[in-house]
């Protein structure tokens, strides 16, 4: 039987992931996956699709709203790959209830204002040009495992040699 694994989508949610091909791919040999759109989860207004008024609907209830949907939706022992606003959305479903084993959460900037981490594995991964990563006084603090890759920005995991990179840890670490 295949060990299950969410993989929470980004801001853009499913309308603009063509990169997330490279996980599944990659991932879906081992894996059960189950993949949500985190602006379906959150119950957030795409009609205007950008960066600014997508956030601030994440920010005022998405986020919240999601996590209780997630919540509902998944009973069960999970591991979850999250990426950008998806990682917030996970951690904060782990916090809640959410039966996490292994959280990978990339680019998941939001995390730099949490104070308390859910029971679980996690790994961080950032791009060292993200404005946005936490500060190393708080992965210290937090006392988590994390990685900060030179040479580029929030977007990391859109490159297909991250993907890889990253699906191979996944699988040697879950499986």
């Amino acid at each position: 039987m295949k060990k299950r694994l969410l993989i929470l989508s980004d801001l853009w949610g499913a309308k603009k992931s063509d990169w997330i091909t490279n996980y599944f791919n990659l991932l879906e040999v081992d894996f059960d996956i189950t993949y949500y759109d985190c602006c379906e989860l959150g119950a957030v207004d795409k009609t205007v699709m950008t960066e600014e008024a997508l956030h601030v609907q994440f920010i005022n209830h998405g986020i919240t709203t999601a996590v209780e949907k997630l919540l509902k939706l998944e009973l069960e022992e999970v591991n979850v790959l999250a990426f950008s606003i998806g990682g917030a959305i996970a951690w904060k479903a782990a916090l809640n209830g959410l039966i996490v084993k292994n959280l990978y959460a990339i680019s998941a900037t939001r995390l730099r204002y949490e104070v308390e981490q859910p029971v679980c594995d996690i790994k961080l991964c950032y791009g060292a040009d993200d404005f946005f990563i936490p500060s190393i006084e708080w992965f210290d603090k937090m006392t988590l495992q994390y990685n900060i890759i030179d040479g580029v920005g929030h977007d990391l995991y859109f490159k297909k040699c991250f993907s890889i990179s990253i699906c191979d840890e996944i699988t040697r670490k879950c499986l």
